[in-house]
């Protein structure tokens, strides 16, 4: 199998690693050429991914910026043919997947919308590891939700990454859940150490600190883009998560110790429902 890979930060990083180490060609791009040479140099990379040879790739993956992932598709559709299967790995999917298949249809290439649940607080190739999807779960956006040979195809040309399990969606349905599950807590945490008590915590903190403050360190310009284009459903979550904070508050400014318990208890009750 012959891979492409657009973006060699922690996600393509992590593909290239993950193919490289199953005996996968690997050919790739990143607009570092420092980056790409590095990766030649460890074994990760094969070559590069040109024009002239994206057409011979069995999967092309864009793990960009979903703006840059859009341009890569418009200047390369004329050069991909009808071989590779087109997977954009980012973090959004309405603002790319739409576009993504006008332009798929225009150059007759085939494109799918994905994005692997893996990650860590760090972004960069040297952080990339070839076990970064094992066990992770991978959400697709097909152009058909009935083509099953597609899907299936999808599935084998993805074996070599690891994943536990695929979730087909639409673009719609993931932004709304990713907005959630991913896009909140990112909020939260960036937000959570801007106390003038995180300077003084040392020695004072365990798990629970380094739990919520681990996604702080996270890209500001990837996730600025994130959050701006999935503005509307991060808002609503956004506003729920400050609804319920105020009812904590509103407790404790009462001295309401039954209303404090109550909270508390329906919190976990709940986290104990959805944990089976």
């Amino acid at each position: 199998m012959t891979v492409g890979i657009v973006g060699l930060g922690l996600i393509g990083g992590s593909f290239a690693k993950a193919y490289s180490k199953a005996g996968e060609t690997v050919l790739a791009k990143d607009i570092d050429k420092s980056v790409l040479d590095f990766a030649m140099l460890s074994g990760a990379v094969s070559g590069e991914l040109t024009t002239e040879n994206v057409r011979d790739c069995d999967l092309v993956l864009i793990c960009t910026y979903p703006g840059a992932a859009l341009n890569y598709m418009e200047e390369n559709g004329p050069f991909i043919g009808k071989k590779p299967i087109v997977i954009d790995c980012c973090g959004t999917k309405k603002v790319i997947v739409d576009k993504g298949m006008e332009i798929a249809k225009r150059y007759g290439f085939t494109y799918v919308g994905g994005h692997p649940m893996a990650g860590t607080q760090y972004s960069g190739f040297k952080y990339a590891k070839d076990n970064l999807y094992k066990g992770a779960p991978m959400v697709i956006v097909p152009p058909r939700f009935d083509d099953i040979v597609l899907l299936d195809n999808v599935k084998k040309l993805l074996e070599p990454a690891g994943f536990s399990r695929f979730t087909v969606t639409t673009a719609e349905e993931h932004d709304m859940m990713i907005a959630y599950t991913s896009q909140l807590a990112h909020v939260v945490s960036n937000a959570y150490v801007k106390s003038p008590t995180v300077r003084s915590h040392k020695g004072f903190s365990a798990g629970s600190y380094k739990d919520m403050t681990r996604v702080a360190w996270l890209n500001p310009e990837m996730w600025t883009e994130l959050f701006f284009d999935n503005k509307d459903d991060l808002l609503k979550e956004l506003n729920i998560f400050i609804d319920s904070l105020n009812e904590y508050k509103k407790a404790l400014e009462n001295d309401d110790k039954e209303e404090m318990r109550r909270l508390l208890k329906e919190g976990r009750e709940i986290k104990a429902e959805i944990d089976g």
